[in-house]
């Protein structure tokens, strides 16, 4: 099943989509409990044993008596699954991941662990952490994106050359007062495809950027397609659906099998 934060959450419609597509309950905590060390949905035929949980709610929310205790979001199955009675997919802590001062040290790991090159350039990161990088993000701060390094979903962030002078010298204040949280990346250059307004009636180019989808088991398989988010506010570059972006399927029709 898919553990979802409810209606109101900005992805609901992706959530529901995956549900649909992979054939699985949706649910929201309120739907499931914990009961002779199992998890249990609630359903119009009576419980039903919960086996795997595809979470969709961040750890703070997941579990109000491990995490935050003001959670109206999760379940109690996080103390099933210390028990190894219920797998979690995007186990506790994953998000580390997802930790945007990683990027600085993704050709390091490329080395170390693979022993390789990378074959992809890098955005260039600089570390609020470090005096040398932190340094230039105060000093190039109108040319640069600047990011918390633990938030998502398009906030925390200051896109230096679509900002006021003010608006960086507050922004700035809060990166001095906790260096450690910020990165800072240059301004990447977006392509454009055209999207339908119904304000206007017209199709006007917006911001896109896409996520490709790659499988690991045995093999490394890349899947032919992936998810292309548009940046549907004019003019934006932020493309995160909690910002009011939208998304397109996108599919690669032919391989022409040249480099």
């Amino acid at each position: 099943m898919l553990l979802t934060p409810g209606l109101y959450n900005s992805a609901y419609f992706e959530h529901a989509f995956l549900a649909q597509q992979m054939g699985i309950e949706l649910c929201e905590g309120r739907d499931l409990y914990v009961e002779d060390r199992r998890v249990w949905m609630r359903t119009t035929q009576g419980r039903q044993q919960v086996d795997v949980i595809y979470r969709r709610i961040d750890d703070d929310f997941l579990d109000p008596a491990v995490f935050r205790p003001d959670s109206m979001l999760g379940s109690r199955a996080p103390q099933v699954y210390r028990q190894g009675r219920v797998a979690l997919a995007n186990a506790v802590g994953t998000g580390v991941a997802d930790d945007k001062a990683m990027y600085s040290y993704v050709p390091a790991m490329i080395r170390f662990y693979l022993g390789q090159e990378p074959m992809l350039p890098n955005v260039p990161t600089f570390l609020g952490a470090e005096p040398e990088g932190l340094a230039y993000i105060l000093d190039n701060a109108e040319s640069l994106v600047i990011k918390a390094v633990g938030q998502s979903g398009g906030y925390g962030m200051l896109i230096g050359p679509e900002s006021t002078a003010h608006q960086r010298q507050a922004f700035l204040e809060t990166v001095r007062a906790d260096p450690g949280n910020y990165i800072g990346q240059p301004v990447v250059a977006l392509g454009r495809h055209p999207s339908f307004y119904s304000d206007t009636g017209c199709f006007e180019p917006c911001h896109i950027d896409l996520r490709p989808y790659v499988l690991v088991g045995e093999d490394i398989t890349v899947v032919p397609g992936g998810l292309t988010r548009v940046a549907l506010k004019r003019g934006s570059l932020v493309v995160n659906s909690s910002q009011g972006g939208g998304s397109k399927d996108t599919w690669v029709l032919s391989d022409t099998g040249q480099g």
